[in-house]
């Protein structure tokens, strides 16, 4: 039984997905949601893949709250961004310093968790959280981040139908 943290998220992403007009929207929208309701959230975005011909994909940086980050591109197979996008899983990263995979933009960043996007099967993009506590990500928030990513990938699944 999801808490009653937990719960309140989701209904608030559940109010909104009848709501908005475009995937874009949905994803500035749980951005700003979880950025102001999760305090131990200090940066939330969302990583898009881009597939050009004749080039490697690539996660480009999409709607987020918090500092500005130099990351604004990431090869798939760099970071934990690129980590969790390449194989499908959620990765959570208690203490960054320890994880040679972690790209760093700020030294406040003390863990960090990365959920795929996947639509019709495939992944699609990633909701990306850093957080400037250790260990800052449990159950609970595994599953508020797995729902938000889910629905996104919904969305995306509904509107290119």
């Amino acid at each position: 039984m999801p808490s009653a943290g937990t719960q309140e998220i989701i209904e608030a992403v559940e109010r909104q997905l009848s709501a908005v007009r475009s995937a874009e929207e949905l994803m500035t929208f749980i951005t700003r949601l979880l950025h102001e309701r999760m305090l131990e959230y200090n940066w939330v975005g969302f990583y898009m893949i881009e597939e050009q011909a004749g080039r490697e994909p690539m996660l480009v940086l999409g709607p987020y709250r918090g500092a500005v980050t130099p990351h604004t591109r990431i090869p798939l197979n760099q970071g934990i961004c690129g980590a969790a996008a390449s194989s499908g899983r959620t990765v959570v990263v208690d203490d960054v310093s320890t994880d040679a995979r972690y790209l760093a933009c700020s030294i406040e960043t003390k863990s960090e968790i990365v959920v795929p996007i996947f639509a019709r099967g495939k992944v699609v993009g990633e909701l990306d959280i850093d957080s400037h506590f250790p260990a800052a990500f449990q159950a609970a928030d595994r599953e508020i981040v797995e729902y938000c990513a889910a629905q996104v990938g919904k969305y995306l699944e509904a509107s290119r139908a």
